[in-house]
């Protein structure tokens, strides 16, 4: 498995492919085509991030000691986003998600070419993406001490 750090590195040289922002933005859509559509079940007011213009869900589960992500969004671009940030941090420990600083998210220019409003979308995305990763280690080490 690969680090947060090399993931988020693949995703800057895929950008780094493209000088033409529409061309990136196309990226970004094709990257949310991709995306599985999240279980219904799980399109629940709790999973839904608050301060995202459109509607995010995000859900996260917790297998063999790793969060594992999913992720959808009624817009296109933003699907792409979540869809970016769910490759780089599922499949990693709470700790490595805490520990990470998401630092391609400046890199491949995506702060200055978002509206006002998907750039607080894109902070509370990983807000919430932090807020999981910290209540499962809370929960793993309640876990530790009972056992």
């Amino acid at each position: 498995m690969k680090s947060i750090n090399e993931l988020q590195d693949e995703v800057i040289e895929e950008f780094a492919d493209f000088d033409d922002w529409m061309d990136k933005y196309q990226l970004l859509i094709d990257i949310g085509n991709e995306q599985q559509p999240l279980a219904a079940e799980y399109k629940t007011d709790e999973n839904l991030i608050d301060g995202c213009q459109s509607r995010v869900w995000l859900h996260a589960d917790m297998q063999d000691g790793k969060l594992i992500f999913q992720a959808e969004s009624d817009a296109l671009i933003v699907k792409g986003i979540v869809g970016l940030l769910m490759k780089i941090v599922s499949g990693h420990t709470p700790n490595e998600i805490l520990d990470a600083d998401l630092y391609f998210i400046e890199r491949i220019g995506l702060k200055e070419h978002l509206s006002p409003t998907r750039s607080n979308g894109l902070a509370s995305m990983v807000k919430k993406i932090r807020i999981f990763a910290l209540a499962y280690k809370t929960k793993f080490e309640q876990e530790q001490q009972v056992h």
